[in-house]
């Protein structure tokens, strides 16, 4: 079986469901909240163990009770956690979401100390398969200069220097609107076919190495394609919850499908199948769709 490694942050989501954005100086009632780990790396390998996959968990978490409970749910999953630290020199980073259940959308309010990277470099285990999101600077460095024949992915959703920096040492760079629009400093219009090709260039420009996807939501993701640029759709979801790790699950999915010798319009198809699913529910890890569910509706759905 092929060993996957994700690299980088890990955090606890506390997410309360409303109605509507607060008001301020209003009081809103829920009816329930829903606490489990988060964190695009770690969701990503959570997502990874929760498909069969041999998976490696290297990051860091504060000696806290949050960092107790991400640690109990990694091992739940089998998630190996053997590069997992703990440590006293920050608290584990806290996310308190607030989910529109009008709109599907969420607001992210973050308790984040300053934090030291890991302090153990050293990692025995030859990943087949890497992801990165940036967290996690030179472990990542470290590990993808060590294996470059691995298959390698970044997640960078938001443009910040670390991420930027392990761009360039990535086989397949999937980026956010976000990242895409702040890095080159134009917009992007999805019915526009000319402004995505254009972005999209520039960044392939300074990452010729890597394959380029550019991730849109609900709207799905472009790519170039055996030599043709292709806006490859999502599926529709009438009625979104939390839209929480649904980027983060994407890029696990894309990980695992790629990693396991799915083509590329093949491995976006189903990361955007997977992530769409996970907007149906509350909760970043609740939210994660089962790998045969994901290949059902590839199976049957022209989207």
């Amino acid at each position: 079986m092929q060993i996957y490694m994700c690299i980088g942050h890990a955090a606890y989501d506390i997410t309360l469901p409303v109605e509507s954005y607060p008001i301020e100086n209003t009081k809103v009632r829920i009816a329930h909240g829903v606490e489990c780990g988060g964190g695009a790396a770690a969701n990503a390998a959570y997502l990874l163990s929760k498909w069969g996959m041999k998976t490696y968990f290297v990051g860091a978490v504060g000696n806290d009770l949050y960092g107790e409970r991400i640690k109990n749910e990694f091992k739940t999953i089998k998630t190996n956690i053997d590069y997992l630290e703990t440590t006293d020199t920050f608290r584990t980073t806290t996310s308190y979401i607030l989910a529109n259940s009008g709109n599907g959308s969420r607001t992210i309010i973050v308790s984040r100390d300053k934090k030291t990277g890991v302090t153990n470099l050293d990692y025995a285990v030859k990943p087949d398969v890497i992801l990165v999101d940036g967290e996690e600077l030179e472990a990542s460095k470290k590990v993808l200069l060590e294996n470059p024949n691995s298959i390698s992915v970044i997640d960078a959703g938001n443009l910040k220097p670390n991420i930027v920096e392990l761009c360039k040492y990535v086989k397949y760079l999937v980026c956010s609107k976000d990242f895409a629009e702040e890095y080159t400093k134009e917009k992007i219009d999805v019915d526009d076919e000319d402004s995505l090709i254009r972005v999209y260039k520039k960044i392939k420009e300074d990452y010729p190495q890597a394959t380029l996807i550019i991730t849109l939501g609900k709207d799905g993701s472009f790519a170039e394609i055996n030599g043709k640029y292709e806006l490859i759709s999502s599926l529709k979801i009438d009625k979104p919850v939390d839209s929480t790790a649904a980027g983060d699950i994407y890029h696990g999915a894309f990980t695992y499908f790629i990693g396991n010798g799915y083509d590329l319009y093949s491995s976006i198809r189903l990361a955007n199948i997977a992530g769409a699913l996970s907007v149906k529910c509350l909760g970043g890890k609740n939210s994660m769709p089962e790998l045969d569910k994901v290949l059902e509706i590839g199976e049957e759905l022209v989207i």
